[in-house]
């Protein structure tokens, strides 16, 4: 014998509305959905105290409902909860944090509730010269430190992708600046630039019998700073280069020279398909580092002489820091971060379209 419901009961059972407003432990989205309702007049009418314990309240009550939905039934993701959740409150939660305080007029240093100023905070930026002017030295200084970088890891990958005497000790020196600190760098920089006692300047007195102040100038600090960046960071390259060098398959090599090819088309038609696109990669990957220029430049000359070294990090330091312009500094630094995602989607569309067309 068979139970049927009426037609309106089944109807309501089936509705997905209706399964979505049923109040179940278990229905997380509904209780998404209510934490969110509540926590958006807790933040418009309590106090900051207030508001806080009482959105922590709903992202508990939220959390708990999607736990006891997962309870049983998706054991992988409760035991990734816990390292998702540290990862949502270190990382997550502090950058929706910044990126609220952009459209907010703060300062950290000021008891001061934040006042709502919309996008004026974008466009004190973008129309700051001072903002424009750094980064232009950002620019200056990342494209001459990653074109080094480049040429000298790409040579320093063909290097050793031979068979030598030593080889491996002195790969393992060469890989070493890349193992050290961004302080340790600056420091070990600073005296050898020093012009009393530094080897630069040591080896210069003596064919000029005064001592060189490499740094006393905005031509020898920039030029300080990319050698110091460049040193550190080409090692990386030359290990992403190297990695593409030595999955050649060597019979082409010995088809090649079997066909007496000459070593400049046995290296474009041979050894560079294997190795470009690893080559975009460093280049993405420098590129995107050096336009967060910040260690070496502040730890060498601190923005100096003048400001002609000073690279937007450190103008966003100074500002978020030194100045207490929180909500100008976290405006800025979403405009880098968009920057850098521009980037990476354009190194990938690149990268697609090459692997289309091959």
């Amino acid at each position: 014998m068979t139970h049927t419901l009426p037609k309106d009961a089944s109807a309501t059972i089936g509705s997905p509305l209706a399964r979505f407003l049923e109040p179940r432990p278990d229905n997380w989205p509904l209780m998404m959905l209510v934490a969110f309702a509540l926590a958006v007049p807790a933040l418009a009418f309590l106090s900051p105290k207030a508001s806080f314990w009482t959105c922590l309240l709903l992202v508990a009550f939220a959390s708990g409902s999607v736990v006891y939905n997962a309870w049983g039934r998706y054991q992988g993701g409760l035991l990734i909860a816990p390292a998702i959740a540290l990862l949502f409150v270190m990382n997550i939660f502090p950058l929706l944090w910044s990126l609220g305080l952009s459209f907010f007029s703060y300062k950290a240093n000021v008891a001061v509730p934040p006042i709502f100023v919309g996008l004026s905070n974008y466009q004190k930026v973008l129309t700051d010269p001072t903002a424009w002017d750094r980064l232009q030295n950002t620019a200056i200084m990342g494209l001459l430190t990653v074109s080094i970088q480049m040429v000298v890891g790409f040579s320093l990958a063909m290097l050793f992708s031979k068979q030598f005497p030593l080889r491996r000790y002195l790969l393992i020196l060469v890989l070493t600046p890349m193992m050290l600190s961004y302080v340790a760098i600056g420091a070990f920089f600073r005296y050898y630039y020093e012009p009393t006692f530094g080897l630069l300047s040591q080896a210069t007195r003596f064919f000029t019998g005064e001592p060189y102040i490499l740094l006393g100038t905005a031509g020898g600090s920039i030029a300080g700073i990319v050698i110091a960046d460049a040193w550190m960071w080409s090692p990386f390259v030359m290990l992403l280069v190297l990695a593409g060098l030595v999955s050649v398959p060597k019979y082409l090599y010995e088809a090649a020279a079997i066909d007496r090819v000459s070593a400049w088309r046995r290296f474009w038609t041979i050894t560079f398909p294997f190795v470009r696109s690893l080559l975009l990669l460093a280049l993405l990957f420098r590129t995107i580092e050096a336009f967060k220029l910040f260690d070496v430049a502040f730890l060498l000359t601190e923005g100096g002489p003048g400001t002609s070294t000073e690279t937007i990090a450190i103008y966003v330091y100074r500002q978020a820091i030194q100045f207490n312009k929180t909500s100008e500094a976290a405006a800025l630094s979403y405009i880098l971060l968009f920057t850098v995602i521009v980037l990476t989607n354009l190194y990938l569309y690149i990268a697609n379209r090459r692997t289309t067309e091959a």
